[in-house]
C-alpha cells in the first residue's frame, strides 16, 4: 500500500470534522428538497393517515413558488459594468467590462445562475465556484466559473462571516468512480515496481459515507431519481471503486517584495520568483549594492489549493487571490454557515394545508352517505 503522509491525514481528519458539525443542517436541508419535490409525508405520518381512511395527497404549494420566484430571478442575464478611478482608466475600465461578458458566456452564466438561484430558495445555500479550466483554447487556459452542490462543500463552522470570508478554510468533496478518476489523472494508472498494481488499485476507497447527498427521510408520494436514491444503479461499479477527492482552500501569507528604484523613481511590486531575475540584471545588481535600490518584504494573505484522493497528495499550488474560489449565496443567514430557506420558512404552512384538504377529504367521504345509529341488542333483526 502506498503510505500515508500527514498531510493528507490532516485533510481527511478536518473533513470529518466540519462534515459531523454540518449533519443536522444536511437532514433539515434534504427534507426540504423532498418538500420541493412534493413528498411532504414520513413513512409513519403516511400509515398513520391510511389507518385513519385519509388522504395522503399533498395540496403542493412550494413548487410552483419556488418555480416563479427562479423565473423572476433569472429572467434576464446580468449586465456587467466597470468604472474607472479616473479619466485615463477609461478603455481598461472597458476592457474589464468585456472580460466579464465573456466568462459569462463561456461558462454558460445562465443555466449556472439558475442552479444556484435553485439551491438558494431551496435548501438556502448555492454556491458558485470559480477555476482556471487549463484544457481550453488548445492549453492556453481560460477562466470558468460553475456550481456545485452545497452537499459537497464543508465550511469551518466557527465562521460568522456571512460570505465566509473569516472561515479557517474551505473544503470541496467529490465522489468518482474508477473510471472518472483515472480520466482525470491518468497518471494514478502508472504501475508501482514493488507491488506490481496500477497505484489507483493502491488507494482507499470510501471508508466514511456513501457519497456527498444525504438519504430521503420522507414517503416517496412521487418517484424522485434523486443522487442518493441512483448511486447504486450501476452494477459493475462497486463501492470498493468509488473514491473521495478532497480540495482544501484555506488562507496562507506569502511573502512580496516592494522594489523602489531611486534612481528612476519606479516602483515595483515582485514575488520571490520575479525578485531573484530582477536581482540577476548586472546593473541592478550593482545600483543594490550601492544602496540606489530599496528593497522592502510585505507578507499577503493568498489562498493555497490542496488536492488529495486517498493518501496521495496529487498537486499543492498557491492561487493569485485573496478570495476563496468558492462563493456562498446564503439565503436566510442565521450568523453561522448554516442558513435556511425560503421552504424550511413555509414547511408549517405547507403542513397545515395538507392536514386541512385530509380532513375536508374525509369529512367529505364520511358524509356522502345516511348513517343510522341503532343501540346495540335493541333490535333482533338488524337487517
Amino acid at each position: 500500500m502506498i503510505p500515508e503522509n500527514n498531510r493528507t491525514k490532516e485533510l481527511k481528519e478536518r473533513w470529518r470534522r466540519w462534515y459531523d458539525a454540518r449533519k443536522d443542517w444536511d437532514t433539515q436541508a434534504r427534507e426540504d428538497i423532498d418538500f420541493y419535490l412534493g413528498n411532504h409525508f414520513t413513512s409513519n405520518e403516511a400509515d398513520a393517515l391510511a389507518e385513519r381512511n385519509q388522504s395522503n395527497t399533498p395540496m403542493d404549494r412550494l413548487y410552483s413558488a419556488i418555480e416563479q420566484f427562479k423565473a423572476i430571478m433569472t429572467s434576464k442575464p446580468p449586465k456587467f459594468s466597470a468604472v474607472p478611478r479616473e479619466d485615463s482608466d477609461n478603455k481598461l475600465a472597458s476592457v474589464w467590462k468585456t472580460i466579464l461578458e465573456y466568462v459569462w458566456d463561456l461558462s454558460d452564466g445562465d443555466e449556472v445562475f439558475k442552479q444556484v438561484v435553485h439551491d438558494y430558495a431551496v435548501t438556502g445555500l448555492g454556491y458558485f465556484y470559480a477555476y482556471v479550466d487549463r484544457e481550453a483554447d488548445y492549453g492556453r487556459g481560460e477562466v470558468k466559473f460553475t456550481y456545485v452542490d452545497p452537499f459537497r462543500v464543508v465550511v469551518d463552522p466557527n465562521s460568522r462571516n456571512k460570505w465566509f470570508d473569516d472561515s479557517a478554510g474551505m473544503m470541496l468533496s467529490t465522489v468518482l468512480t474508477k473510471v472518472q478518476l483515472l480520466n482525470l489523472y491518468p497518471q494514478l494508472s502508472q504501475v508501482n515496481e514493488e507491488t506490481g498494481e496500477m497505484l489507483i488499485d493502491e488507494l482507499e476507497t470510501l471508508d466514511y459515507t456513501d457519497g456527498d447527498y444525504p438519504d430521503s427521510s420522507q414517503e416517496y408520494n412521487n418517484k424522485s431519481f434523486t443522487p442518493d436514491v441512483t448511486k447504486d444503479y450501476d452494477y459493475g461499479v462497486s463501492s470498493q471503486e468509488k473514491y473521495r477527492l478532497l480540495e482544501n482552500f484555506e488562507k496562507v501569507k506569502v511573502p512580496f517584495y516592494r522594489v523602489i528604484d531611486r534612481r528612476s523613481g519606479e516602483e515595483a511590486i515582485l514575488d520571490e520568483a520575479a525578485l531573484e531575475r530582477y536581482l540577476k540584471d548586472p546593473d541592478i545588481a550593482k545600483a543594490f549594492e550601492e544602496k540606489l535600490v530599496d528593497l522592502v518584504q510585505v507578507m499577503q494573505t493568498r489562498i493555497q489549493i490542496s488536492c488529495c484522493v486517498g493518501q496521495v497528495m496529487l498537486y499543492e499550488n498557491v492561487l493569485d487571490t485573496d478570495t476563496y474560489p468558492i462563493i456562498p449565496v446564503p439565503n436566510i443567514w442565521t450568523n453561522t454557515p448554516y442558513p435556511m430557506s425560503d421552504v424550511r420558512k413555509n414547511k408549517d404552512f405547507q403542513r397545515f394545508l395538507n392536514k386541512t384538504m385530509s380532513l375536508i377529504t374525509s369529512h367529505a367521504q364520511a358524509s356522502s352517505g345516511l348513517k343510522l345509529l341503532v343501540p346495540q341488542g335493541s333490535v333482533q333483526d338488524i337487517e
